[in-house]
């Protein structure tokens, strides 16, 4: 009998264990299901109704926050804070697939609110984003993991993705930037000059080297996806000049996709989107 308690005790043991890990290492129906057919609602709404996130103060989740954690063989690391941080790249969206199941941080996924996955940021954060082929920019609350996709760096929720007009092609070229909710307001919401709008091309960053020759080998290594599409530019930071290789210009995400789908075979397991 006294055994017997014993083995109850450490199968609950394993089983809080268990459900802790699923709520810390993300959104645990996306991950096991990463080519899940997603869709949009059938009834239409007004986006114009529903106000943007307002930034506020928050702690840190309970759940989504493990200082690591691993989604397909891949290992994620959270960052300690949001502050500073800001990333051009590629954004998506899901819906009905996901709605109304819980996400990272504990919360139930609502399509039509205004919130956003994200591999790395601490649960919560308010970012906004910044579509960059027509100016329009929306402010979200990243309240999920994801998106586990090689080339995508934010999953909004269904009504942001209309707000910045990313529906119909799926995808959709943006700037990710943290918000500071003890800034004012309107310093969060100013249209920000610097972001450029006229050419909304980027490139695939593969490495940064502080030798030319090192760069010159990796383009040389790189030559079967088409010597035109493989550039090595240079930059100076703090006095020194380092030379990047990127692949590109791409308008065309699938294209993109593509190419990233192929990088690991060349030993090649980082890369990040640029765009100048």
């Amino acid at each position: 009998m006294f055994f017997s308690r014993i083995f109850v005790f450490k199968r609950i043991i394993l089983i809080l264990l268990s459900c802790f890990l699923l709520f810390s290492c993300g959104r645990i129906d996306k991950v096991v299901s990463p080519v899940a057919v997603d869709s949009a609602p059938k009834k239409k709404i007004d986006v114009e109704t529903i106000p943007n996130a307002i930034p506020k103060k928050e702690p840190k989740s309970r759940y989504g926050n493990p200082k690591s954690y691993v989604v397909f063989g891949k290992r994620y690391y959270v960052m300690d804070s949001g502050k500073g941080y800001i990333e051009k790249g590629i954004a998506s969206w899901y819906g009905t697939k996901f709605h109304g199941r819980r996400t990272s941080s504990g919360e139930t996924y609502d399509m039509y609110a205004m919130t956003a996955a994200h591999k790395s940021l601490p649960l919560p954060t308010y970012v906004k984003v910044t579509n960059l082929s027509n100016d329009k920019f929306i402010v979200v609350k990243v309240n999920d993991r994801g998106p586990f996709h090689e080339n995508r760096i934010i999953d909004l929720s269904y009504t942001a993705a209309i707000k910045l007009d990313i529906i119909q092609k799926g995808t959709g070229l943006v700037e990710v930037k943290a918000i500071d909710p003890e800034e004012p307001k309107e310093d969060n919401l100013v249209k920000d000059d610097k972001i450029s709008t006229q050419d909304t091309s980027f490139y695939i960053q593969v490495g940064t080297f502080s030798k030319l020759e090192s760069a010159k080998i990796l383009k040389q290594k790189l030559g079967s996806f088409g010597d035109n599409l493989i550039k090595i530019s240079n930059v100076i930071v703090s006095g020194n000049t380092l030379y990047r290789v990127r692949i590109g210009p791409f308008t065309d995400t699938k294209l993109s996709d593509s190419i990233v789908s192929k990088l690991s075979d060349f030993g090649i397991f980082e890369h990040r989107i640029v765009t100048n």
